[in-house]
């Protein structure tokens, strides 16, 4: 059961985030409306079919969740981790300054390109907790 509520929690965090004004948590005056339903369209699927995966409770159904599970870690952290320790390109330096640069932080900045609010620490959080709870249902299943 928690393996399902998971991934539903980790969609609840990324539309509140995503959608609802919290400065300095989030800073969304900073991106349009379309940007984010194109973020929302890329991302929301994947908490959706994970808490699926793992509902259906098969065999094939918790590997395509696990999958999923992998891809979204891998996404944080080529996303967040990897420019935070290693420097950013162009592109997301541009992204990144246009519409986080301005929110929550808790790392050290000095230094670093890119460096990961709180907004996506919770939003890694969630997405290591998501998949330690799909390998146990996976395992218990």
């Amino acid at each position: 059961m928690v393996a399902v509520a998971v991934p539903l929690v980790w969609l609840a965090w990324m539309v509140l985030t995503d959608w609802v004004p919290m400065y300095p948590l989030n800073d969304l005056a900073r991106s349009g409306i379309r940007e984010r339903l194109l973020a929302a369209a890329i991302n929301y699927p994947f908490p959706l079919a994970i808490a699926a995966g793992v509902a259906l409770a098969q065999t094939w159904s918790f590997t395509a969740a696990l999958v999923l599970c992998a891809l979204c870690l891998i996404g944080h952290v080529r996303s967040w981790w990897l420019p935070y320790f290693r420097g950013a390109g162009p592109a997301q330096r541009d992204l990144y300054e246009r519409l986080f640069a301005r929110t929550v932080k808790v790392l050290p900045t000095q230094g670093h390109d890119v460096v990961i609010d709180v907004q996506h620490m919770v939003t890694g959080v969630l997405a290591l907790t998501m998949t330690a709870t799909t390998i146990t249902a996976t395992i218990a299943g």
